[in-house]
């Protein structure tokens, strides 16, 4: 991972890492209610996700998915307004700081994108700070178009991780900060990182400004280092996990309580974003943009629901660990080769399958009208049929419930008029 975090991400930081992820996925655990910003303070929200105002489980519950997605998937900014926008609809959310115009939703957007993106980039960061056990850390400027001048000045200071400016002012240390720490095990090194030998703090660095309670040059609320409190659990969750495999990760879905789950899971699939994903990996199929010998691409889309999971179970007369939905390209080639042409799917009765409609298979899983059994894959597993009326067609997914690695596939779908 780069030292510097550029200044939109990629939409937030270009590639995420994984104790970055850890740390926000540490926080949807705890899904906490609020009227406004400051009802969680400081390192409460190392271990709580919250966005001021939104005070419905349902309701976080979108959100923390939509800034999960953003994250864990480097994902851009306007890719997130259309999830924030379709979940304000969703829940009938009104009331929100920003509501009514264009200039306030694209504020309060951007707050809750950049805000999460920066402090789980900085809590991350600080747990490989201290994991790398570097003899110095160097204050950084984001380099802002407009800075604040006190950041600016604290560029390039070269002090030990256990100096007490770091249980301050370690950054981001107000609303759009965007100064970062990198670290060095000698001198040399820091000076080659952009440290500045011999520079040193002011006498009144620390001093508490009345109006914001925290140090001068530090925002009301930010006089702490994010991630700190939690840098030794981030650290082991990032240990355990790796790489996050997918990006609706099912190793950090599983270590949920099951009703978490399948929230977020839900929610996940509902999303905007979900359904531009799967739309786009069918365009670049179907219209060969994408060859066929190119490395498969398998995408959770969360977590089985438990009564599904059972509803199951009887069905196939066999017990299931907790299992995702997988979208594949193989899947999406399936359809291609089977169920495109229009005179084909006429002689059966159907209508060709198209990107927009494989678009909306996560809808068809989240909530279909039946599930039955079905028969047999070629490898012996069984098959059952997610089914669906949307208007006057019928809609079947058929997936595979592959037992041994704990997964429900998609094989096959189609629909009928």
């Amino acid at each position: 991972m780069s030292d510097h975090p550029s200044s939109e991400l990629q939409g937030v930081f270009g590639r995420p890492f994984t104790e970055q992820v850890a740390f926000f996925r540490r926080k949807l655990r705890n899904l906490v209610p609020t009227r406004q910003w400051d009802d969680i303070e400081r390192e409460a929200h190392d271990d709580a996700f919250m966005v001021a105002g939104a005070a419905k489980a349902d309701l976080l519950t979108d959100l923390g998915a939509a800034v999960d997605k953003a994250i864990a998937e480097g994902r851009g900014l306007e890719e997130f307004r259309r999830d924030f926008r379709d979940i304000v609809k969703r829940n009938g959310w009104t009331g929100w700081t920003g509501e009514g115009s264009v200039k306030g939703e694209a504020w309060r957007v951007g707050v809750i994108y950049r805000t999460n993106a920066m402090t789980s980039y900085a809590a991350g960061r600080l747990a490989q700070l201290r994991q790398s056990k570097f003899k110095f850390w160097i204050y950084r400027h984001g380099g802002s178009r407009e800075p604040r001048v006190l950041h600016l000045s604290w560029d390039g200071l070269i002090l030990e991780p256990d100096h007490v400016f770091w249980i301050t002012h370690y950054p981001p240390s107000a609303w759009g900060c965007s100064c970062y720490v990198v670290g060095a095990h000698t001198l040399v090194a820091a000076e080659l990182k952009g440290g500045i030998k011999g520079k040193t703090l002011p006498p009144d660095w620390n001093t508490i400004d009345p109006k914001t309670g925290a140090p001068i040059g530090i925002g009301k609320g930010w006089h702490y280092a994010p991630g700190a409190s939690v840098s030794d659990a981030v650290q082991a969750m990032a240990a355990k996990v790796g790489n996050w495999d997918y990006g609706i990760a099912k190793t950090f879905l599983g270590g949920l309580p099951v009703d978490r789950q399948d929230a977020l899971s839900a929610a996940y699939r509902a999303l905007p974003s979900t359904a531009d994903d799967l739309r786009r990996l069918t365009v670049s199929l179907f219209e060969g943009r994408r060859a066929r010998s190119a490395p498969k691409v398998i995408r959770s889309v969360g977590m089985v629901p438990a009564e599904q999971q059972s509803q199951i179970e009887t069905l196939i007369g066999k017990p299931l660990r907790r299992s995702d939905f997988r979208f594949t390209s193989d899947f999406v080639l399936h359809e291609l080769d089977n169920h495109t042409v229009l005179a084909i799917e006429r002689s059966r009765a159907q209508r060709p399958v198209t990107p927009e409609d494989m678009a909306l298979i996560p809808r068809l899983l989240s909530d279909p009208d039946e599930i039955v059994k079905k028969g047999t894959s070629r490898a012996g597993e069984t098959t059952v049929a997610y089914r669906k009326r949307f208007g006057a067609e019928l809609w079947e997914a058929i997936v595979v419930v592959n037992r041994r690695q704990d997964n429900l596939t998609l094989k096959s779908f189609y629909i009928a008029d």
